[in-house]
C-alpha cells in the first residue's frame, strides 16, 4: 500500500495533492471549457502554474483539499475540498471537480465523494455539510442526492453563462441524515 493513500473505495481513491507533481493537470483542466462551465461561475480564464501553486500553498492547512485517483491504474482525474469549517457549528463546506471529461458521469465523483462524507462525520466529527451548485448541472446534483444532499435553496439569477441567468441551488447533509443511509441495505 502506497503510504499516501487515504481513502479507498472500488471507482476511486483519495490522496492528497502533490503539488510539484499533480499540478499539470490543474492546467490541463483549466483549459477545458466545459470543466470550468460546470466548476465556476466566473469567466473562464487559464492560470500559470505558478500562480495556482501559490494559491495552494497560501491556503495549506484551511481545508483538506484530496485529488481523485481511479483505483486501477492510478491515473488522476479530479479533486474533492472540505473547507469553510465552522468548528463550533461543526460545519463544512465541500467542492468536486471532476477534470478529466472521460470520466465524468460514471460514478467516480460520486464515491469520491461519499468517501469524502465519511471523512467529515466520522473523522472530523463534523454535523453538517454544504455546497452550492448551479441549476443547469443536472448530473452533479443527482450525484449529490444520491449521497444523501438535500435541497435547502435557491440563489436566483446569480449566474450569467451563454447568454441566460442561471440559479445556484444550495444543498445540505445533515450527521444524522448520512448515517440513515449507512443502514440502509446495498441495492
Amino acid at each position: 500500500m502506497n503510504n499516501r493513500e487515504l481513502f479507498k473505495g472500488e471507482k476511486v481513491k483519495l490522496m492528497p495533492l502533490d503539488l510539484e507533481k499533480e499540478m499539470k493537470y490543474w492546467e490541463e483542466w483549466d483549459l477545458d471549457s466545459e470543466y470550468q462551465r460546470l466548476l465556476d461561475d466566473a469567466p473562464a480564464v487559464p492560470v500559470a502554474g505558478s500562480l495556482a501553486k501559490e494559491h495552494f500553498e497560501e491556503n495549506n492547512g484551511s481545508g483538506a483539499l484530496f485529488m481523485v485517483h481511479t483505483v486501477v491504474d492510478e491515473r488522476v482525474i479530479g479533486f474533492i475540498e472540505l473547507d469553510g469549517f465552522d468548528w463550533a457549528a461543526r460545519s463544512g463546506w465541500v467542492g468536486i471537480g471532476i477534470g478529466d471529461p472521460d470520466y465524468r458521469g460514471k460514478g467516480y465523483g460520486t464515491e469520491a465523494m461519499q468517501l469524502v462524507l465519511d471523512y467529515a462525520f466520522r473523522g472530523l466529527n463534523l454535523n453538517r455539510i454544504n455546497l452550492n451548485v448551479f441549476a443547469y448541472n443536472k448530473r452533479a446534483i443527482r450525484s449529490y442526492e444520491k449521497c444523501g444532499f438535500r435541497y435547502e435553496g435557491t440563489q436566483r439569477e446569480v449566474i450569467f453563462k451563454e447568454d441566460q441567468r442561471w440559479d445556484i441551488i444550495d444543498m445540505g447533509i445533515l450527521r444524522i441524515e448520512w448515517e440513515q443511509l449507512q443502514t440502509l441495505p446495498v441495492e
